[in-house]
């Protein structure tokens, strides 16, 4: 399962864990094919760490999910941290997920067990290159300059219905 979101600065496509993660997975492309994430700005990009959206009321504290509410994590210990382009739910705790997303920058094991890893960026490295570069507020890490999702292209969905 693979989808492309498209940014104002490059395109990063995305292969999806559906398997492993079916309940994240079904939100996120539910929200995906309902253009909910189209306008979001990457709101916290943290060098080095990781860049989290999903909010689309862009301070980092709004976002829902397709069911109105918190859902549960699906931790997988086969699913962690280790390379840069991890796709993962943000949450405020345990159970606590909505539509917030994050990408890591690099390796980040402190994370794993934590947050539900649900994807990987397979193609497009260098778009993420690109938003890592950006300059930002340093004590609020948000981009100075607005960097959005357009759109995302759904290529395959397998739990379409």
């Amino acid at each position: 399962m693979a989808l492309t979101v498209h940014t104002d600065l490059g395109d990063l496509k995305i292969e999806l864990f559906c398997e492993k993660t079916p309940k994240t997975c079904e939100n996120f492309l539910a929200l995906c094919a309902s253009g909910y994430y189209n306008g979001c700005p990457f709101h916290r990009n943290i060098p080095g760490f990781i860049v989290q959206t999903g909010d689309p009321t862009g301070t980092g504290k709004g976002g829902d999910s397709i069911w109105g509410k918190h859902f549960d994590d699906e931790i997988e210990d086969t699913l962690k941290h280790t390379v840069r382009g991890m796709i993962s739910m943000a949450n405020n705790g345990p159970n606590t997920n909505k539509s917030q997303f994050f990408i890591t920058y690099s390796k980040q094991p402190q994370l794993d067990m934590k947050y539900t890893v649900f994807g990987k960026v397979i193609h497009g490295l260098e778009t993420l290159d690109e938003i890592e570069r950006q300059p930002l507020n340093e004590k609020t890490f948000r981009p100075l300059k607005d960097i959005k999702i357009k759109s995302v292209t759904i290529h395959a969905n397998p739990l379409a219905s």
